[in-house]
């Protein structure tokens, strides 16, 4: 006689190819065994797209096709079921997800869901201004921009070569240094001088950059100047309309004109969050330190959904949303699944933060790397290593040598 044993491999489904579930897809490929675990990925895409790129894409300095690659390019399909799909409805109960192409159930999930942009209330913002929120979005802008350079040759408005960036944070910043890279071929295409090119970015707070010393963000705004970029820093914007921005300076409301209107200055967690959880602020919940919920010990909660607290009590904050800091959570939950599936006690989450470089265009930057700050040339190699190393981390050396910044 024979005697067929048989057990029910437990069902594991993310939710997400960002940096977050992407990382911990291809770290759950690494630890478990074929017959430990039935993994889905859900995405609603069928690439991933490095979205610390897209600032480029919106520029106009790199194609959007070279900021993603296809999902099975690093998903091991022996190992993982990748769907794509979009997911409508989270049941976290009944343990289920619905999706426009079905439903999954799950034994543990992990939700990182990515973000979306956050206008933050600013009337006529989502109606009149482009966002850097995904590849479709970081293109129509640079498409708004071209046609805008083509409408010049017959209109002769000022407006159709005026460009204004809503936000000088780290986006903002990053999309200012490759605009001053690629207007002036675009203006050179046009038969249009550069010097009649009016850039100017918008920030509400009273400074930029608040990651950097006051030297390091001097050195930004210098660069930028220099190549002709207006800041107005301390400037709130009241609302969008189809001429530009509607700011307050001085107490007064005053209309800037462009045809070109950029919003960089706002992101939020995935709006399903609210629908699914309670607690939820802007798209992101406060997750526990082993990354998993209140009252739920089988979801994972990572990324640009999950508000990870640096310390404890009334002083703690949530961690800024980084692709590295994402990465790190994406490695995590790997391991604590594995831990989870054999037993063993999952760990705190511990944030390892190697630096932050901000790109100035490809030749420029500042930043601060193992508590040493650089800016200039070496800077900008720093930036291209950490593009790269990204790549690699996720898809191994021949992705990276194909998508990476040193070719």
């Amino acid at each position: 006689m024979t005697i067929i044993m048989s057990f029910e491999r437990k069902k594991i489904l993310v939710l997400g190819a960002g940096y977050a579930g992407l990382t911990t897809v291809t770290g759950l490929q690494k630890k478990l065994g074929f017959q430990d675990a039935d993994i889905t990925l859900i995405n609603k895409n069928e690439y991933h797209y490095e979205s610390t790129w897209l600032h480029q894409v919106a520029a106009g300095t790199i194609h959007w096709e070279e900021a993603t690659y296809p999902i099975t390019k690093v998903v091991n399909t022996q190992k993982v079921r990748f769907v794509p799909a979009e997911v409508t409805a989270i049941h976290r109960d009944a343990q289920r997800v619905e999706t426009n192409q079905g439903e999954f159930e799950y034994d543990i999930l992990v939700v990182a869901l990515g973000f979306e942009s956050e206008s933050f209330g600013i009337e006529g913002m989502d109606r009149y201004a482009h966002t850097i929120t995904d590849p479709q979005t970081s293109l129509a802008a640079r498409q708004e921009i071209e046609r805008n350079f083509a409408n010049y040759k017959t209109s002769g408005d000022q407006r159709d070569i005026s460009i204004l960036v809503g936000g000088a944070g780290f986006t903002g910043v990053e999309f200012l240094g490759e605009l001053i890279e690629s207007i002036p071929d675009l203006a050179k295409q046009y038969n249009i001088d550069y010097d009649d090119v009016k850039i100017t970015c918008v920030e509400a707070a009273p400074s930029m950059l608040p990651m950097f010393s006051d030297e390091l963000t001097q050195y930004a705004v210098d660069f930028l100047e220099s190549k002709g970029v207006e800041f107005k820093i301390g400037t709130p914007i009241v609302a969008a309309n189809e001429k530009g921005f509607v700011v307050k300076e001085n107490d007064e409301e005053t209309q800037l004109e462009a045809a070109s209107v950029i919003w960089t200055a706002g992101v939020r967690g995935n709006s399903l969050m609210e629908e699914s959880f309670e607690g939820v602020k802007r798209g992101r919940i406060i997750t526990k330190p082993d990354l998993t919920i209140e009252g739920y010990d089988n979801i994972f909660v990572i990324g640009d959904v999950a508000a990870v607290m640096n310390g404890e009590g009334e002083d703690a904050r949530p961690y800024p949303t980084t692709a590295q800091i994402a990465m790190q959570l994406g490695d995590h939950v790997a391991e604590s699944i594995k831990n989870k599936l054999n037993g063993d006690k999952m760990r705190a989450f511990t944030f390892d933060d190697k630096g932050t470089v901000c790109s100035l265009g490809s030749e420029e930057g500042i930043g601060v790397v193992f508590g040493r700050e650089v800016k200039g040339r070496r800077a900008a190699f720093l930036k291209r290593v950490i593009d790269t190393r990204a790549v690699f981390k996720v898809g191994g050396p021949f992705l990276a040598y194909s998508k990476g910044k040193f070719l």
